[in-house]
């Protein structure tokens, strides 16, 4: 039952320690600052777009005073030239008014460019996190897979091993193994516990030696359930 608890310990270290479990944790901190880059970045770019509409008709409205004024003049609408000096001053004014604007809205389709430049590559970097996450997840959820088949199978003989075994004895064991890091149960080699590789004293390797072969003897040093084997010394 120890070999069997042993194995069991070890599928579940298995289960903890595994490699795609680390490299997911990590990849999760660097895609996490990933999309959080990204939220931002389509942000700034929402603001820029709604910033580009309204220098685009902040043109367009100046534009269209120009050429209505334009109109007026071309048409012969203005009567005095008075009117018509202040119109062509308006125009004069309009021009630069359209240039300044342009020149601002050149500088936000700029920026606007360079914003979308920023989150196409953050949206390709995300997809590649997500990407390589999946095929780890595939990774991980078949080892998990493969784990818990081999708990089950062992789980099954462990039950087994125990029917056969002493209420009494199991509890026994089961109480020194929580007790001493997993261990219940020890071989006894030659003179020493395996379980706390400590040697035994004549008088007990003597007292063991007298015990029945079907009766539980334990370790005087850590308590554990010694078991007897053909290394055992005689």
């Amino acid at each position: 039952m120890q070999d069997l608890d042993l194995q069991l310990d070890q599928v579940a270290h298995k289960r903890k320690v595994l490699p795609e479990l680390a490299t997911l944790a990590e990849l999760g901190k660097e895609k996490s600052v990933v999309d959080s880059e990204l939220v931002a970045a389509e942000t700034e770019v929402s603001d820029l777009q709604r910033e580009q509409k309204k220098a685009d008709s902040d043109v367009e409205q100046v534009k269209l005073r120009r050429s209505r004024n334009q109109q007026r003049m071309d048409s012969g609408q203005v009567g005095s030239p008075r009117d018509l000096e202040s119109l062509q001053h308006e125009i004069v004014s309009l021009d630069r008014r359209i240039s300044d604007l342009e020149d601002a809205e050149l500088e936000v389709m700029e920026r606007l460019e360079a914003a979308e430049a920023v989150q196409n590559e953050l949206r390709i970097r995300a997809q590649a996190f997500a990407g390589r996450q999946a095929e780890l997840e595939t990774a991980r959820d078949d080892a998990f897979k493969e784990l818990d088949e081999q708990r089950a199978s062992l789980g099954d003989e462990r039950a087994k091993v125990s029917a056969e075994l002493p209420v009494e004895l199991v509890t026994t064991y089961e109480k020194l193994r929580e007790r001493n890091g997993g261990i219940g149960a020890a071989p006894l080699v030659g003179k020493r516990c395996m379980g706390c590789r400590m040697e035994l004293t004549p008088s007990d390797l003597n007292r063991i030696k007298a015990a029945p072969a079907d009766s539980v003897v334990r370790c005087e040093e850590c308590g554990r359930i010694l078991v007897r084997t053909g290394e055992t010394a005689q």
